[in-house]
């Protein structure tokens, strides 16, 4: 009596939404395994690899890999914004589009198969990413003082930098999950939503978020 569908009701529940479409990713990660594309079939061979020992972790351990414990928190929240803004279904491909970026790149990253080149770029994009969360807290802290639409013009020279970092790496439906979450984030609708003042529910979030990066940006993560 040991079928799939039994082994997977074994599995703890995952404890937030973060966690949760980890474990979808793991699910479709060796599906998924054509969206990395590399040269030298020894890497391909290690890439493909590397995903089969994920798809066997559990997404706590996923997570932890590749999403620290404060980063997804943030990303919970960001999750909920989304939810109240346009529904669960738009929300959950959000969440699920930055999680697979993220986990692709951490791949790429760890395999070292970023050029010297590239390197340079991702420097850049953690100091574009910097000054962007930098300008958040202060569009929470001095609300009547900051322009959302510098946030939307931050989010994308992010974007940009994000396409060039993987453009000989990831496929076209990889830069699209790119392109979903920046021009989401980058919505000026959407950003005029989250940061309502008039918004309790909103504004207890936005707290939550600006709260975890403070902790990450005191660590020198973000």
């Amino acid at each position: 009596m040991s079928s799939k569908s039994n082994k997977k009701e074994e599995l703890p529940q995952a404890n937030s939404v973060s966690q949760q479409l980890a474990r979808q990713l793991e699910t479709t990660a060796e599906s998924e395994e054509e969206e990395i594309t590399v040269n030298a079939s020894a890497l391909s061979l290690g890439i493909r690899a590397q995903k089969k020992l994920l798809s066997k972790l559990s997404s706590k351990s996923v997570a932890k890999i590749f999403i620290d414990e404060t980063s997804g928190r943030i990303l919970d929240s960001i999750h909920k914004l989304a939810r109240n803004y346009s529904g669960k279904k738009d929300a959950d491909k959000l969440l699920k589009s930055i999680i697979k970026t993220i986990v692709k790149m951490g791949i790429l990253y760890k395999n070292d198969l970023f050029t010297e080149h590239e390197i340079k770029l991702i420097d850049e994009f953690r100091n574009r990413f910097h000054s962007l969360a930098k300008s958040i807290v202060t569009l929470y802290e001095v609300d009547f003082k900051f322009d959302r639409s510098i946030l939307t013009r931050m989010c994308q020279e992010c974007q940009e930098l994000t396409h060039k970092i993987v453009s000989t790496h990831l496929t076209p439906k990889s830069h699209a999950r790119i392109d979903y979450v920046f021009n989401y984030a980058s919505n000026i609708q959407f950003l005029e939503y989250s940061f309502n003042p008039n918004s309790t529910t909103n504004r207890a979030i936005i707290k939550e978020i600006i709260e975890d990066m403070h902790t990450l940006m005191d660590a020198g993560f973000l």
